[in-house]
């Protein structure tokens, strides 16, 4: 099932935005033309009492206001650029300093989460699907060409999420789309008692910018060590709260499996695979109750997680990381599946 309403309208130039739901069995996905973004997704718990596990909220002035990118598309590069530049045979390029004025975060002020997106819908077999598209003009946020962004959101009866990314260009140009909701289990409070697996056997350290090293360390002997699965907050102080791409111990490009979360209250599970090479856990340590939920509640710290499949933070300025340019004449695309259970 399939339904449309209007959300409002934005505070610059007064365009209507709306929401589509679908429906598949016990399962109900909310998303927004503006930034794409995932308002809310119902899932059963282990008593079949169906909540929304994702953070949101009330309305289009507050996804304009906040900080926090609450389940939207990221891009054209999600994740950090250190100083906002990069270079591309040999031609300089500067994106605007977003993250505390020093580095380009998430494809600068002005990103993939911004933008109203067109949506056109289908149905098959039960599943009902939103696909999505955007153009990001040649210069737009700094990077070169005229990039043409779809974006698929599947949901399935059987509680499966698939989000399938594809984008060209007419010039090469550094691209990393990934989604940026965060999860709660449990539907409240923090999700530190969540038990978190992680199928990464290296994670990319960061200075004290967020930025990678370039270094690839493995996670032995370290609190980042999910591969036997512990709770998100058992080594959380000693990490100093979670931010960092994790690297997938298969980096091929097929899918594959990445994470598997379990709420204990809720009974609740998550399983993650993807194509990508890598996926940011973020622990939501800069959640602070300036965000507040539909209901009211505000989002404290470690109020919900994410889990953003991605290219490597930076890569265009590290030789040893995967690359993440597209050229022309190519093809960027990945999937992202979501298995909801309990």
């Amino acid at each position: 099932m399939i339904e449309k309403r209007d959300f409002g309208k934005t505070s610059e130039y007064g365009e209507p935005v709306q929401v589509y739901t679908i429906t598949a069995g016990d399962y109900r996905l909310s998303v927004s033309t503006l930034g794409g973004t995932i308002l809310s997704l119902e899932t059963p718990d282990a008593q079949g009492k169906r909540e929304n596990i994702v953070l949101g909220l009330p309305s289009v002035q507050d996804y304009e206001k906040s900080t926090t990118y609450m389940g939207s598309l990221i891009g054209r590069f999600a994740n950090r650029i250190k100083a906002g530049k990069f270079s591309i045979d040999g031609h300089a390029y500067q994106v605007p300093c977003n993250d505390h004025g020093v580095n380009a975060l998430h494809g600068g002020p002005e990103g993939l989460n911004t933008k109203l997106w067109n949506v056109l819908t289908s149905e098959v077999d039960g599943a009902p699907a939103l696909h999505l598209s955007c153009i990001s003009d040649d210069g737009e946020m700094g990077f070169p060409g005229r990039l043409k962004v779809h974006v698929d959101y599947i949901l399935f009866p059987s509680g499966k999420l698939e989000i399938t990314y594809a984008a060209v260009c007419d010039k090469t140009t550094p691209v990393n789309l990934t989604n940026h909701a965060y999860f709660n289990l449990a539907g409240s409070g923090d999700v530190l008692d969540h038990e978190l697996q992680l199928y990464c056997n290296a994670y990319l350290p960061v200075d004290d910018e967020l930025i990678p090293t370039g270094e690839v360390r493995s996670v032995v002997d370290t609190p980042f060590d999910f591969t036997a699965g512990k709770p998100i907050g058992k080594d959380l102080e000693e990490a100093g709260g979670y931010d960092h791409c994790m690297v997938l111990t298969d980096t091929g490009d097929h899918l594959k499996p990445c994470a598997y979360v379990r709420d204990p209250k809720s009974g609740r599970t998550m399983k993650v695979s993807t194509t990508m090479v890598g996926v940011q856990f973020y622990s939501g340590n800069f959640l602070d109750g300036s965000d507040v939920s539909p209901a009211g509640t505000p989002y404290g710290k470690h109020a919900g997680f994410c889990l953003e499949t991605q290219q490597y933070p930076d890569a265009m300025n590290h030789d040893n990381f995967p690359s993440c340019l597209l050229r022309p004449g190519e093809t960027y695309k990945h999937t992202t599946l979501l298995e909801f259970n309990v």
